[in-house]
């Protein structure tokens, strides 16, 4: 009686490991993180930018595309929640195909990238914009403290903007995004450079200081 008892437990088990290798992976959207990232590089994290030039809010939708998912209106005059849940939305059926600084930060997609599944506000809640307005941009010619954060290449944060807004007055033309991409790796080597700092296109404390305080870039 033993053996086979012991084919049928073999024959169940192969039976489940073939169904496990059969059903879909476990879907998972992106990481807050990447979102945080994405609205930074889009919008400087603004909900309610509209600055005229045909692309609103946070996720800069243009209108046929925040109303092939759904959304009425205006993006920008929408609530942070309705603007996340769009973003997750369009998402889902294109992956990251629509946002230009989603390519330029280097973010994947993954199992809900263009899976077609319609998300709940339930699914986007986790993104987590709360639409809180930036705090005003600080005079540029004054130098802020440091951070205490060495920023490289795809970081995004409200300091890389203070940077960026600063190298303007050596005629680099930043609009303030504040995500650190190859405009901002040139500035930082420069500045590296004219400065006789070691030239690792990385934005720490002796270069954000040289930014006030150093040798104009050549």
């Amino acid at each position: 009686m033993g053996r086979p008892i012991r084919r049928i437990c073999a024959l169940a088990a192969a039976v489940l490991a073939l169904q496990l290798a059969l059903s879909p992976s476990a879907a998972a959207d992106p990481p807050s993180n990447s979102w945080a990232k994405l609205r930074m590089c889009e919008s400087s994290g603004r909900y309610h930018i509209n600055t005229g030039n045909g692309y609103y809010g946070a996720y800069q939708f243009d209108l046929p595309t925040w109303r092939s998912v759904g959304g009425a209106g205006r993006p920008d005059q929408a609530s942070p929640r309705e603007q996340d849940y769009r973003a997750l939305y369009l998402y889902r059926m294109r992956g990251w195909q629509p946002w230009e600084c989603a390519g330029k930060l280097g973010l994947k997609g993954d199992a809900d990238a263009k899976s077609k599944r319609k998300p709940s506000y339930a699914d986007s809640a986790y993104i987590g914009g709360s639409g809180t307005p930036p705090p005003a941009t600080p005079d540029p010619n004054v130098k802020p403290p440091w951070p205490g954060v060495v920023y490289a290449y795809g970081d995004c944060a409200p300091p890389l903007k203070t940077f960026q807004l600063r190298m303007n007055a050596f005629g680099y033309g930043f609009t303030g995004t504040g995500c650190y991409l190859d405009k901002t790796k040139q500035a930082v080597l420069d500045l590296q450079r004219a400065n006789g700092i070691n030239d690792s296109g990385r934005l720490g404390p002796k270069t954000w200081n040289a930014a006030w305080e150093g040798k104009a870039p050549r």
